[in-house]
């Protein structure tokens, strides 16, 4: 087997599982185990994964926040799919929570017309709401420049005196191992109490952001339902073994 084969297939393995032993990756490869040695050592060197006693594990390089000007432009197509699945689950009646963030602001203008009450942190969201005529409440506090939400005491409780029938929440990472992540500490402490007062939390994300991890934990993985961009056979599979995956068509 060519080298550059061999490493495409320890890379496989590791965005499947975040460690594999020295042993099934000989055996993946049909390799002898000197080989992998040499491989697993120059993957190292390119930081594409760690070496450990027995095998390797994933290397999780954390990622910083983008604008939410920025967010807006990217993966859009995708980003309207997830949102519209998303929307679609919301009955009238109902009290929902949308979360800050670009994909659930693509929920907004399928919620055009619908019976429901909804409540957000994000600045923008609540403008496009009421624009459409859509019952909301805004949640109030300290506005982040970055992305618009608010976060910090003032929303921490407010929200803890509600209750949601179901929230719609963005997120920066989702791993298997390392749960739902985001990197601000204060937004991640909002999305943490939203999804402790719902009924149901649904997190929207393209598959950009799986695999990902970045500096603050939110929830275990299995906490949230994931609604996300059509995934590969291996990494639904990987998902579905800890929580409930709905792709987009």
């Amino acid at each position: 087997m060519l080298t550059d084969e061999r490493y495409r297939l320890i890379l496989e393995s590791l965005e499947r599982e975040s460690f594999v032993k020295l042993q099934d990756l000989v055996d993946i490869t049909e390799s002898s185990e000197s080989t992998i040695r040499r491989d697993l050592k120059k993957l190292e060197e390119e930081e594409k994964l760690v070496r450990v006693h027995g095998g390797a594990r994933r290397i999780h390089h954390l990622v910083g926040e983008d604008m939410m000007e920025e967010k807006s432009f990217k993966h859009i197509d995708e980003k309207r799919d997830i949102a519209k699945l998303a929307a679609s689950l919301i009955r009238d009646k109902e009290l929902v929570y949308l979360d800050a963030g670009s994909t659930t602001y693509e929920m907004i203008p399928f919620l055009k017309g619908r019976e429901i009450t909804v409540i957000t942190n994000g600045i923008p969201h609540a403008s496009l709401l009421t624009d459409l005529g859509i019952t909301t409440i805004q949640i109030g506090g300290k506005i982040k420049q970055r992305t618009k939400a608010v976060i910090g005491p003032e929303a921490h409780w407010q929200i803890q005196n509600y209750h949601f029938s179901k929230a719609f929440l963005g997120m920066n990472g989702i791993d298997v191992d390392y749960g739902y992540t985001t990197p601000d500490v204060e937004e991640a402490a909002i999305k943490q109490l939203v999804m402790a007062k719902s009924g149901r939390s649904f997190i929207l994300a393209d598959a950009s952001k799986i695999n990902t991890v970045t500096f603050a934990k939110v929830a275990d993985i299995e906490d949230a339902t994931v609604i996300t961009t059509a995934l590969s056979k291996e990494l639904k599979a990987l998902l579905e073994e800890q929580t409930t995956v709905m792709e987009v068509e």
